[in-house]
């Protein structure tokens, strides 16, 4: 968000509490030309998730950015907004600059770095680089338009405190340490920590107990080269 004002409560000031677990998930683009949408986002770096054509008149085309939790779709017969209407969905990125340069290396049109001050947009970076204040903008060939922020430091507030989110961590780690026990009975000496990061994240990334321990086990040999000796 563009504001730097954080609140707890609705509105209307009447302090308000958090309803049920929601988490956006997709958001569908109008487009005219499918083909030409999806050679744009592909163009762009981002994850081709789906291309699913349901029937002559629905077809969808879905895509994520790096380390987004929130997808985009383009198609056919998903929405009667007219192509080109979505505007300002925010892409936020840590780096204006080196996000930029990475769009304007892939052949993207964007804009110059501009930020928000007292009288309204101005050009160049937030001369403190604060938080919230600095983008980029770009479009896609029919007009939706997308816009970079800077974030380097959520303000309080802004990321969810989630004790269940604590609770499963500690359980993969739990889980980690008694799979790497069976790595480490056999290893040459290593940094436990390099094993149980490549176990981890194999794991978050739906890979079974079992295909994880092979994928660290792995890493280890090829990136680290602590080679388990055979038996």
């Amino acid at each position: 968000m563009a504001s730097t004002d954080v609140s707890n409560q609705a509105a209307s000031g009447t302090p308000t509490t958090l309803g049920y677990d929601m988490k956006l998930e997709v958001v569908t683009l109008p487009v005219s030309d499918v083909e030409r949408a999806k050679r744009f986002y592909q163009s762009l770096g981002w994850r081709l998730d789906a291309d699913l054509t349901i029937s002559e008149d629905i077809r969808a085309v879905q895509f994520t950015p790096p380390h987004s939790e929130c997808s985009v779709t383009v198609g056919r017969g998903l929405t009667t907004t007219p192509p080109g209407s979505v505007q300002r969905l925010e892409l936020v990125v840590d780096d204006i600059d080196a996000a930029r340069a990475d769009l304007v290396s892939r052949g993207v049109d964007v804009s110059e770095p501009f930020h928000r001050d007292q009288s309204g947009l101005a050009p160049g970076p937030d001369p403190e680089r604060r938080s919230y204040l600095t983008y980029a903008s770009f479009s896609d060939p029919d007009g939706n338009s997308w816009l970079l922020q800077e974030v380097r430091t959520r303000l309080p507030g802004r990321e969810w405190d989630d004790p269940e989110e604590v609770a499963s961590l500690a359980e993969l780690l739990h889980e980690t340490a008694l799979h790497h026990g069976e790595f480490e009975a056999v290893a040459p000496p290593h940094n436990w920590w390099d094993w149980y990061a490549a176990y981890a994240n194999a794991r978050t990334r739906g890979s079974t107990s079992d295909e994880a321990a092979a994928s660290a086990g792995r890493y280890m040999a090829e990136v680290k080269h602590v080679v388990v000796p055979p038996a």
